[in-house]
């Protein structure tokens, strides 16, 4: 008869807990940080409402655009100050994207950049600018992903075009993700627009609440600055400061010249240069 014998059982004692290496805590704790992180260019909410998306002319953007236009579509005293922001603001060798573009970008003459890319929705426009490097032609009401690489623009720029966008939250989304560690996004408009294609929300409000307007495009995606404003209104002639003198400055097309708008802000931090 074969017996098995078990040698005597130890007493039970509890393990002793174990101090993970650095190089795990350090893992865990960067895994924690990156989860913390991930809400960095997402949307927190959205600022328009479906009736507020709306347009009088609701056909393909592509066909209103299809026959070029090779005008500007705002004034000189317009265009002399978005080039002086450009200038005080674009450093010499950046990499830009001028988004919702046509046959003229406004960037100084004198000033040199690694490369500039254009987006806009007329070929010919696009081909006829001679500061963009290259350009590619995308209806971004109908799809606002860029098919561009995270985080290879020092500067975005969208003049005299927000007004158009039904899907702001995302377009700002994607320009967040393109951008560099302390990029710019320059947002410029006027008074002036298509008044068919322009969004409801837009055409229905002021030169105060359209700044306001784009100020809560930037708000909405985690990780943009402060906005800042700038403003530039028609002068107004002699020193009256009447109420009906006041309101001619703002309304600004009785004045003769077109009001300057930009809000603009940064990714994530505002560099500072000596």
């Amino acid at each position: 008869m074969l017996i098995t014998i078990h040698p005597k059982p130890k007493p039970w004692q509890p393990l002793k807990p174990r101090t993970l290496s650095s190089r795990i805590c350090n893992s865990l704790n960067e895994s924690k940080n990156e989860a913390k992180q991930s809400s960095a260019g997402k949307i927190k909410r959205f600022v328009l409402t479906q009736e507020g998306r709306t347009k009088l002319n609701p056909g393909s953007d592509r066909e209103f655009y299809a026959y070029p236009r090779f005008v500007t579509h705002v004034d000189d005293g317009f265009i002399s100050t978005l080039t002086d922001l450009y200038r005080g603001r674009l450093n010499p060798g950046s990499e830009i994207l001028d988004l919702m573009s046509s046959w003229v970008s406004h960037l100084p003459k004198e000033v040199s950049y690694k490369r500039v890319v254009g987006h806009g929705l007329n070929a010919q426009e696009l081909a006829k600018n001679p500061r963009l490097d290259y350009f590619f032609v995308k209806d971004l009401n109908q799809d606002q992903m860029l098919e561009l690489e995270s985080s290879s623009f020092d500067a975005v720029l969208c003049t005299v075009s927000v007004q158009y966008l039904q899907h702001p939250e995302k377009v700002f989304e994607e320009v967040f993700r393109v951008l560099r560690p302390g990029g710019v996004f320059i947002v410029s408009f006027s008074n002036r627009l298509f008044y068919e294609k322009a969004i409801s929300a837009w055409r229905d409000g002021t030169g105060y609440s359209r700044v306001q307007l784009v100020v809560q495009y930037f708000q909405c995606i985690e990780g943009f600055t402060q906005p800042e404003i700038v403003r530039k209104l028609p002068a107004v002639d002699g020193d009256d400061k009447s109420p009906f003198k006041w309101i001619m400055r703002l309304v600004g097309p009785l004045s003769g010249s077109d009001p300057f708008y930009a809000v603009i802000a940064y990714k994530n931090f505002k560099p500072v240069y000596d």
